[in-house]
């Protein structure tokens, strides 16, 4: 599963770890990714997306349709 969110654009970010001595190891912040089906009405089918958590709201308030064309339109294959 590739960890970025389809309508965001959410990516790992990657920094350090810094300890108590002060030495730094590289770590690695990944988005809180959920795989969602939703039923698109204008295509009459499901579609499943990878989205992160903040997408999820989004979609809940913007609507699936006008989320889909935003998808579409950064050129990403639903």
């Amino acid at each position: 599963m590739p960890a970025h969110c389809q309508l965001t654009g959410l990516r790992p970010v990657f920094g350090n770890n810094v300890s108590h001595s002060h030495r730094r190891t590289r770590r690695r912040w990944n988005p809180n990714i959920q795989n969602r089906r939703y039923w698109l009405p204008s295509e009459g089918r499901f579609v499943r997306l990878t989205l992160s958590a903040r997408a999820i709201k989004t979609i809940d308030r913007i609507g699936i349709e006008k989320a889909v064309a935003q998808i579409r339109a950064r050129g990403e294959r639903i």
